[in-house]
């Protein structure tokens, strides 16, 4: 095969190497910064002419300038029979072909561009092992804005690769290029940093490119099926692989403790719970060590919650047990997301693709987009600087037409290769901007993944703003098929519960469906996606016991986390010993999940809340790796028998009630609201009944958020039926919630100050 190239370098370790302090190929700066494993050997190292070296052959550790020449007598070398033809264009990333391994990756405004190779299972054993250097020809290896390469002789899996990429040296016309720099393919679908997740012995690793065309496809088993549940049928739970199982309390193997196989051993705990969709929080790649690249006051936090991608594509390679890599992160994950669908239970992923982890340019990260054409990948202002709609330094140009179809090719590449069934796009609302940022009222990208043939399975679901103030819900560009992140179905049930004025008829307005903002075109109440606690914020515990966020340990002096929290302590902030408190806590607790659980539409609770966990007041947890985010197992038995055991039931009752998963908004004969007292802004109590036509099976509920009883009539329950008495949040366990009911047969009830109740009508001959 002819050598289309005009050059290829090799670098390795030498005498005269030219060594820049630094344990990692780059920090993120602009400036040249190296890692013994990959520094460039000698100011005058030479190029090879591939024509006369048709295999090529590299040099490890080698006295002067660790030339190759023809005239020169060479040490024995590690062969590497490489050779090169220009490739192709497509598809973007890394192929295999019938010529051998290819390569290509797209910029517009690069003027150069080199591929970088090294063996991955020489790293481990050689940190000065070498690197192949491949410069590209525009004439010969690029088409259009695709830099491409095919090489021959590569292994089907064990290489790493990045670029390097150089260009023009404007700033003020947005360019960012700096050849020092290997920078990863946006493409590249596995990525090789640390194996372990926070390995302080290897904080400044560096994140590059691998694949495999050696393993076989994963085998999903013979009777394997997608759930393909329905959205009204939906239950959500909000976790973090990571901190699920990382706690010793899981009493799992170490070597799988938050890891995706943690989750497996962890099913039953979600068959219990009774919840049948997971929404994990991001499981891209991230460098959890980003707060600690310079002095800074977060430099002692590790990024838990992952809102940083390195990569579109590749699973979090930390996620893998026992240290495994990439290859075995990816395949953990299918093996979880196999196991979680066989226990019927959906997949659906925190997406971040409004920013990248690559930040301003004030304290760049520069792994990737940024290197290879910051004009293309970010949004920038009229002086070419970068916009921050995201609050995390840059914002993803998703509605530039090659970003639009790396979106699309990534989210494609999770539903096809491992069987993810929907997305949580964060700060959505950036995807509805265009590439000066302006607000667009269709977007392309958000148009094109509604009709996408390969996503048109999957759920997706919008936080349906920015931190540029492009506030979205209930008016987020949908086509019929967006669901939304309700924040304001979380502001009012927060507001009302805890006895705020004038919310009665906000409230009765959420756990309908919130018709006011979905009942348009053919919109239904499961686009509502309800929720009281998520992972930003209070958990719910906090929520009742704290007034005020306590955030002193994330170094930013208080100034981080929302303000607005509409939360009430109760009586006394923090952990107390006081009875009362305690109990008029856990009551609150119940009140918020009663009615999260009896709303219509489809509800999302947070991991740990199901037992009361606590981040001590942190509404802003997103850097710690330790209990304020962990889940407590011991805590979980501690509280099997009482607050677990409500929310499971509760969960299980709207399971087996289809009146509480409607596909349609309440019509007039669905409800009966028993009221009079709209127009009063003290007035904190609402009753109402949930029809069911064809057996008689009504639901009353009632919520009194008054410091006070209320003694209520209760109507007349249908036609040879009788009322039974599931819920009272004011008793204690059992008898809060009896699945079977508890007759009733009187006409007044006396609801006990913030408590509700939960009667179901059934024939009389049932008990």
């Amino acid at each position: 095969m002819e050598s289309l190239l005009p050059s290829c370098h090799c670098r390795g370790n030498a005498s005269r190497s030219l060594h820049l302090p630094s344990s990692g190929l780059s920090v993120g700066s602009s400036k040249a910064n190296f890692s013994s494993r990959w520094v460039p050997i000698s100011t005058k190292a030479r190029q090879i002419d591939p024509v006369n070296y048709p295999s090529l052959k590299v040099y490890g550790k080698q006295s002067e300038e660790s030339v190759m020449e023809k005239e020169e007598p060479i040490i024995p070398p590690v062969e590497i029979p490489l050779r090169y033809s220009s490739g192709g264009a497509s598809p973007l990333g890394v192929s295999e072909s019938q010529n051998g391994i290819n390569f290509a990756i797209f910029s517009k405004h690069a003027s150069s561009v080199v591929l970088c190779l090294k063996y991955l299972n020489r790293c481990a054993e050689d940190s000065n092992s070498e690197l192949v250097e491949i410069p590209l020809d525009p004439g010969k290896n690029r088409t259009e804005d695709i830099w491409h390469v095919c090489v021959e002789g590569l292994p089907q899996s064990g290489v790493l690769y990045g670029y390097r990429f150089d260009g023009p040296k404007e700033w003020e016309r947005g360019h960012r290029y700096d050849s020092t720099v290997v920078l990863l393919d946006p493409y590249a679908k596995l990525v090789s940093g640390r194996n372990f997740y926070g390995d302080v012995t290897n904080k400044q690793c560096h994140f590059l490119g691998t694949y495999d065309f050696e393993s076989l496809p994963f085998d999903w088993g013979p009777d394997y099926k997608l759930p393909n549940i329905p959205e009204n049928e939906l239950v959500i739970y909000e976790m973090n692989v990571r901190a699920f199982t990382a706690d010793k309390s899981s009493d799992l193997d170490p070597d799988i403790c938050g890891s995706y196989l943690g989750v497996i051993e962890k099913i039953p705990h979600l068959l219990e719970l009774g919840i049948n969709a997971v929404e994990l929080l991001p499981i891209f790649e991230f460098d959890e060590f980003e707060f600690q690249r310079f002095p800074n006051p977060r430099d002692h936090m590790v990024n838990t919650w992952g809102y940083s991608t390195l990569n579109f594509f590749a699973p979090m390679s930390r996620y893998a047990s026992r240290g495994g890599g990439p290859l075995a992160a990816s395949l953990e994950l299918k093996q979880m997301i196999r196991a979680l669908h066989n226990a019927g239970i959906e997949v659906i992923l925190d997406v971040v693709y409004n920013h990248t982890n690559e930040a301003d340019d004030r304290n760049p990260y520069t792994t990737s987009f940024r290197g290879i054409d910051n004009k293309v990948y970010y949004m920038l202002d009229d002086n070419s600087q970068l916009l921050n709609f995201s609050g995390c330094g840059n914002t993803l140009n998703c509605n530039h037409p090659v970003v639009r179809d790396l979106v699309l090719d990534s989210l494609r590449h999770w539903v096809t290769e491992y069987h993810v069934d929907g997305f949580r796009f964060d700060l959505a609302s950036v995807l509805c901007r265009d590439t000066d940022g302006t607000p667009l009222s269709a977007p392309p990208l958000i148009k094109a993944i509604a009709k996408d043939e390969v996503l048109s399975r999957c759920k997706i679901i919008a936080e349906p703003w920015d931190c540029g103030g492009l506030y979205l819900v209930g008016s987020f560009p949908n086509w019929d098929r967006w669901a939304e992140w309700n924040g304001k179905y979380r502001d009012d049930i927060r507001r009302f519960v805890k006895g705020d004025c004038g919310m009665k008829g906000s409230f009765a307005t959420r756990i309908s469906g919130s018709a006011d903002l979905y009942q348009v075109n053919q919109r239904k109440p499961y686009h509502s996606v309800n929720f009281v606690i998520a992972h930003d914020g209070f958990t719910l515990y906090d929520l009742v016991s704290y007034n005020d966020k306590h955030n002193d340990a994330n170094g930013e002096e208080g100034r981080d986390g929302c303000n607005d929290n509409f939360s009430w302590n109760c009586g006394f902030e923090g952990e107390t010993d006081d009875a009362n408190i305690k109990r008029l806590r856990s009551r609150q607790m119940k009140n918020f999940h009663l009615a999260l659980m009896i709303s219509q539409g489809v509800p999302m609770m947070l991991m740990g809340d199901e037992y009361g966990h606590t981040r001590y007041g942190n509404n802003n947890s997103y850097g710690h790796d330790t209990a304020i985010n962990h889940f407590q197992w011991g805590q979980l038995d501690s509280k099997r028998e009482g607050h677990f055991r409500f929310f499971s039931e509760m969960i299980k009752f709207r399971h087996s009630h289809h009146m509480l998963r409607r596909t349609r908004f309440l019509a007039k004969n669905d409800v009966t609201w028993h009221e009079d007292n709209w127009g009063n802004p003290e007035s904190k109590f609402l009753a109402f009944t949930l029809h069911e036509e064809k057996h008689g099976g009504d639901i009353y509920l009632a919520f009194n958020a008054h410091d006070f009883f209320v003694e209520v009539t209760i109507p007349s329950p249908p036609h040879k039926n009788s009322w039974y008495r599931v819920v009272d949040t004011n008793l204690e366990s059992p008898k809060d919630f009896v699945p079977e009911g508890v007759p009733f047969t009187g006409t007044q009830y006396n609801i006990a100050p913030y408590s509700s109740i939960l009667l179901e009508a059934k024939p009389l001959t049932i008990h």
